[in-house]
């Protein structure tokens, strides 16, 4: 029987589950017994700001996509993180989007902007703009669907040629590496087309948050209750199958009951907990094992990783000519300020061999703020993969092979010092987003968000319906804002409001 009290526990203190729990807490008054259990040593989730080189830094979420009616944003008011103060350091496109780049094909060469690389940098996001509006047209993966756009352009175009398209080839893949990065998707020919048409953002200008995304988490959590959230339980057993609930921990914790669980583990969890031995693969035990809907939603959709890598880096003297003696002066480089590191986006086109194949799946290489002497570069798939296995030193030597390429003499840039995201190999949570690849839909998200046990008619009446036990939040299971902090707020505040108005 369910007690007077109803206990809740709130299993991950991201956005999604500090969400619920604020809501419950303040929407029920003293009606719920909140706890939030948290497998890590932070709240925070794929939330995480750090420092480096002077700079506030996002490991994981970056953007508020869309300030216009976003709650997002309005949270990150409400905990005074938007606020510029001379006592705050540089951060994350404090200056918003650079108005110009430097685009350069492998081996040096700087592509002609306007009639080059703006011609098929419009391409691209007009076609994309088509794609997210659902006039797309067409079934099948992202990529076919661009490198079709880009054919018909070359075909359209009078003049041209092998070089130039070779070019044109090199920018389209610069432009799916970065799509890749925003998505999360190893491979574009794998991105569902016709779902891209479902997601949205929020209206308005994308943003990044001054005072970093982790302070909208420490407001989240200042405004609970006293010790609601517990640290270092990972949940290691579910066990759903009567009321009262038992989560079972790691490390031989207590176990806690419950009468309903808010379940927001990322997607990369519940796809270990499908296997046999879901302990070993980093999941959770169902017992009752998931139902074969939810397995089936939980397999078809995509997890991906995106990593970044911020770099401290520094312009030195290029070797002078042999036989250059300089006159007795010194070199130019050192005689006047330190040049600026340019907004570099690169056209690789598989020429220096001295590349390594990691480094070939980034788009650019730019400053986080103009001026700023630190760089990002965002990875995604296999490569992001790959590079949480380097050690820093053959990292640091990838990117100079790099930069040697695309930006020759007469300055050299070094790297001083790497920051990297790992999140393939955390273990809590096995990667970075979610995506729709082409086999799923949009109804796989809706089949996410779904309670257990389900009820088997949608017609059955409200009052006679069995009680939701564990409920689903988290970006996986927002149908239209899927892979952002948006979608994690939004399945908060709903499957907290499932609650209360099931004791309505």
């Amino acid at each position: 029987m369910v007690a007077t009290k109803p206990r809740v526990a709130v299993v991950g203190a991201g956005v999604a589950g500090l969400t619920a729990a604020h809501r419950l807490c303040a929407a029920g008054g003293e009606r719920f017994e909140v706890t939030v259990v948290e497998a890590g040593a932070r709240a925070g989730g794929r939330v995480l700001t750090s420092e480096f080189a002077g700079h506030r830094v996002e490991m994981g979420a970056t953007w508020v996509q869309g300030v216009d009616g976003s709650p997002v944003y309005a949270l990150a008011r409400d905990a005074g993180a938007l606020a510029c103060g001379k006592d705050l350091p540089p951060y994350e496109r404090m200056d918003g989007f650079p108005g110009r780049v430097l685009t350069v094909a492998e081996g040096g060469e700087e592509v002609d902007a306007d009639r080059v690389a703006s011609p098929i940098e419009e391409l691209y996001r007009g076609m994309m703009e088509a794609a997210r509006a659902g006039e797309a047209g067409g079934g099948g993966g992202v990529e076919e669907y661009l490198s079709r756009g880009l054919r018909a352009f070359q075909a359209a175009r009078p003049g041209g040629g092998k070089e130039l398209e070779e070019v044109e080839d090199a920018l389209l893949a610069m432009h799916i590496n970065r799509e890749r990065a925003d998505t999360s998707a190893d491979d574009l020919g794998d991105l569902d087309l016709a779902t891209e048409g479902e997601y949205r953002d929020f209206p308005g200008e994308h943003v990044t948050i001054p005072a970093g995304y982790s302070r909208v988490v420490d407001h989240l959590v200042a405004a609970l209750p006293p010790d609601t959230v517990r640290l270092g339980l990972r949940l290691r057993r579910l066990d759903w199958s009567e009321t009262p609930l038992r989560l079972h921990f790691d490390d031989g914790a207590t176990a806690i009951s419950a009468d309903h669980v808010i379940l927001t583990v990322s997607l990369g969890v519940l796809k270990a907990s499908l296997g046999k031995d879901a302990h070993a693969a980093g999941g959770i035990a169902f017992d009752p094992p998931l139902p074969q809907f939810k397995r089936e939603a939980v397999a078809r959709l995509g997890f991906g990783v995106v990593n970044k890598m911020f770099m401290e880096l520094e312009a030195v003297p290029a070797a002078r000519p042999e036989g250059d003696r300089g006159g007795g002066g010194e070199h130019p480089l050192a005689a006047s300020a330190p040049p600026e590191f340019p907004f570099l986006h690169m056209a690789f086109r598989g020429h220096v061999s001295e590349i390594p194949w990691w480094m070939r799946g980034t788009e650019s290489i730019c400053p986080v703020h103009a001026g700023s002497s630190v760089a990002l570069a965002w990875f995604a798939g296999r490569e992001a993969e790959h590079l949480e296995s380097l050690p820093d030193d053959e990292v640091i030597r990838g990117v100079h092979s790099t930069l040697d390429s695309f930006l020759p003499a007469p300055s050299r840039w070094r790297v001083k010092r790497i920051k990297r995201s790992g999140w393939a190999t955390d273990q809590l949570f096995l990667g970075s987003y979610t995506y729709v690849p082409v086999g799923s839909s949009g109804e796989d998200l809706d089949r996410m968000a779904e309670p257990l046990p389900r009820r088997l008619d949608a017609d059955v009446d409200v009052a006679r319906a069995p009680p939701p036990r564990v409920l689903f939040a988290g970006e996986a299971t927002h149908r239209t804002h899927y892979s952002t902090t948006h979608a994690a707020y939004l399945s908060g505040v709903r499957e907290a409001e499932r609650l209360l108005q099931h004791y309505a």
